[in-house]
């Protein structure tokens, strides 16, 4: 059985495609100790620990400088200004009021990012063994959290192991891809450590509780309308269900691929682009103009599922109107969309399709043992 995590991470995060103002800000990272694997190994746990916080910045605001406050409040208005605008809801993350999360289940929680190692020790004093972090590197800096520091710290410790796995913010497709390889790692995590299991984004709104939702739904065994309900009850967030529900297919069936033409007629204009997509919405692809037909053209080979994208034409954000369209939601938007879908009606893939469109929507006792037959054999990544 093959396993879906080796993606190609052609695309940089949201973040850095919307030019977001990182500052570079110094911070001291433990790798910088003077003092080798070996020598750190030897030295006193306790004063290690010491040295590591001691180094660290507060997660809380007392220390910090009215200007560094107020450049977090503004780091944290921009980051809720694009979340809700990519998740299409209305989300807040204040970053400067330190890490927030929620009890999903006794042994769940799903929550924001950790921001210094002192966070490590909060979460250890409430039996988390496992601290599961889906940020990429681009998300980390833009907050300036120094992960290293806090990987460094928490390994210092026998009772609890950080891991990553990373998956690009604000983006249902890269979900979709990489939760099949994210839930085996974490499924293989939670039977090794025990005890309590800590998944964050940055949030703690999207990747994460997406992410705790699979867990329920493919490894406890809860219904995913079950697993929405309660999560939804613990903790206010958005989770993709059309990414889970995707993945679930992709798992049973494998990553089937169609090829797909996307056509914009019109010489006139000087650039024709494409967001959304596969690819999200903080990326474009361009397309390709045929000059003796008169336009422009995208062939992309697409996994069964349902699409949206909206062309940019001369920089202006348009539709086709002699595409598929989606419906005007509150905000007065408009999307094009494609569904791609096996030809063959009495297809496996065709049927669990049609089964995903119901409300109740479950998956049989077979099904749910070639997930889980899965999830265990996918090989870790580095």
């Amino acid at each position: 059985m093959n396993c879906l995590q080796n993606l190609p991470r052609s695309c940089n995060s949201i973040m850095s495609s919307r030019k977001f103002k990182f500052q570079s800000a110094s911070h001291t990272c433990f790798v910088k100790l003077a003092m080798n694997h070996r020598e750190k190994r030897l030295m006193n746990a306790t004063a290690f620990r010491q040295i590591c916080l001691m180094q660290a910045t507060p997660s809380s605001t007392s220390g910090v400088s009215t200007e560094d406050t107020k450049e977090s409040e503004e780091k944290s208005d921009i980051y809720s200004t694009n979340m809700t605008e990519a998740m299409g809801a209305v989300l807040t993350y204040r970053h400067e009021l330190g890490m927030n999360y929620n009890f999903i289940t006794p042994d769940l929680i799903v929550g924001s990012c950790l921001q210094t190692p002192a966070d490590v020790d909060k979460l250890r004093s409430i039996g988390v063994k496992t601290i599961y972090c889906l940020q990429e590197n681009s998300d980390l800096e833009y907050f300036s959290v120094d992960i290293e520091a806090i990987c460094e710290y928490a390994s210092t410790f026998d009772d609890i192991e950080h891991l990553r796995a990373e998956i690009r913010d604000f983006d249902a497709f890269d979900l979709r891809l990489r939760l099949p390889y994210v839930v085996s790692k974490l499924h293989k995590a939670v039977n090794r450590n025990g005890g309590i299991t800590y998944i964050h984004c940055t949030a703690g709104l999207g990747r994460a509780p997406g992410t705790a939702l699979a867990y329920m739904f493919w490894v406890q065994d809860y219904k995913l309308n079950d697993a929405l309900t309660l999560l939804l009850s613990k903790r206010s967030c958005f989770p993709k269900m059309d990414a889970i529900k995707s993945a679930t297919v992709d798992i049973l069936t494998g990553l089937k691929r169609k090829p797909v033409t996307l056509t914009w007629k019109g010489a006139e204009c000087s650039s024709v682009e494409i967001s959304g997509l596969d690819i999200g919405w903080g990326q474009r692809i361009p397309l390709k103009y045929n000059e003796s037909q008169g336009s422009w053209t995208l062939h992309r080979d697409l996994p069964e599922g349902r699409y949206e994208y909206k062309y940019i034409v001369d920089g202006e954000w348009v539709t086709n109107k002699h595409e598929l369209l989606t419906p005007v939601d509150d905000k007065g938007n408009i999307n094009n969309y494609l569904q791609v879908s096996d030809d063959d009606p009495e297809s496996l893939s065709a049927a669990l399709w049609e089964r995903l469109l119901s409300d109740d929507f479950d998956l049989t006792t077979d099904e749910r043992q070639v997930v889980k037959q899965f999830l265990d054999d996918c090989p870790d990544a580095e």
